[in-house]
């Protein structure tokens, strides 16, 4: 009940922005506005989403952006200069997310790290090793080399809504991405919150040694949330590879790993642990997308994009701070009225 109404709490605020940007710019509901929004929504989306499993253990993921550009470079240089099939890259690039995420989960459960440092250390040494592989260069395709499903996968778009306007018939080109998003949405919803596994993280995030006691091998559930983080990562790695079409290692995915956590913030995933929503992280992704839209079309310099990022995370854990204090002093009034 308390996530449905932080929901819809979200989701009235994404309303009200959506109508003011609106109202003060009206190209924010063009059919080519929408459809670049939501593509961008589906792209960091799915990362975010990762970034949720990972908060709600009561860890933390700094690692997103290099990963996301390691990745990426590495499956360029698979399909586009050593020839292999795209299925067989993809499931090479998974393999090696899940990889990387089984060792900052062994890391952090075995070698009792914490997560702020390993994934710290995995932000700095993903971001070296692309910038090592591709000897500083930037990653791209070849003049002419196309992979027409890939494309049409990863960055294709279905005129998917119609309607009629002054007699004409109007379409959005909803992206390709963003219903890849949904459907991973809709998955990772029944693992959290249908789920014997996504009762046990909501267990350890709330208190892993008490976890521990009541029989739930906390370990492995830590573990196996940063692999699915980092899995989900590669998932996106390949989509942004295939929409930037050229790779930049040294700036590629840089500060994606904050707009995850910003996104999870908003969405109602506590840096504590133990709270959250896949509705709340997607809706979000969807108001700080709707943001950046408005500072764009409002002609405010890109550059303020960070400086929106770094206030919505200030005021999101602020909220979530006074939203705790507010529910430990219902808590405490309905105990003593007892």
């Amino acid at each position: 009940m308390l996530n449905i109404k932080k929901d819809l709490g979200l989701l009235i605020l994404i309303i009200v922005v959506g109508t003011v940007v609106a109202f003060i710019n009206p190209r924010f509901v063009s059919p080519i506005n929408i459809a670049n929004t939501a593509n961008l929504v589906g792209l960091f989306g799915i990362f975010s989403i990762g970034q949720g499993f990972v908060i709600i253990t009561g860890g933390i993921e700094l690692s997103v952006g290099s990963m996301i550009a390691l990745l990426g470079v590495i499956f360029i240089d698979l399909i586009a200069n050593l020839g292999v099939p795209w299925p067989l890259a993809s499931m090479i690039i998974l393999g090696l997310g899940f990889a990387l995420g089984m060792i900052h989960g062994l890391l952090i459960t075995k070698m009792q790290m914490q997560p702020f440092v390993v994934t710290l250390c995995g932000l700095l040494i993903y971001r070296g090793v692309a910038r090592f592989y591709t000897e500083d260069a930037t990653a791209g395709f070849p003049f002419g080399v196309r992979f027409e499903q890939l494309e049409w996968l990863t960055t294709g778009r279905t005129d998917l809504v119609a309607f009629l306007t002054g007699g004409a018939v109007t379409t959005f080109p909803l992206p390709h991405s963003f219903f890849f998003m949904l459907a991973l949405a809709a998955i990772m919803w029944v693992v959290l919150h249908r789920s014997v596994f996504g009762r046990y993280l909501y267990a350890v995030g709330k208190n892993e040694e008490a976890a521990r006691f009541s029989g739930i091998r906390t370990d492995r559930v830590v573990i196996a949330a940063y692999a699915l983080c980092a899995v989900l990562t590669a998932i996106a790695a390949i989509f942004l590879a295939m929409y930037t079409r050229s790779i930049l290692p040294s700036s590629h995915g840089n500060f994606y790993e904050l707009y995850a956590i910003a996104a999870a913030v908003l969405g109602g995933f506590s840096l504590r642990g133990g709270e959250g929503s896949i509705v709340g992280v997607v809706l979000g992704t969807v108001l700080l997308q709707v943001l950046q839209n408005l500072v764009n079309l409002l002609g405010i310099p890109s550059s303020l994009n960070f400086a929106v990022s770094g206030s919505v995370i200030l005021f999101g854990v602020l909220a979530d701070q006074e939203y705790s204090k507010f529910r430990k002093r219902q808590e405490l009034r309905r105990y003593r009225s007892v």
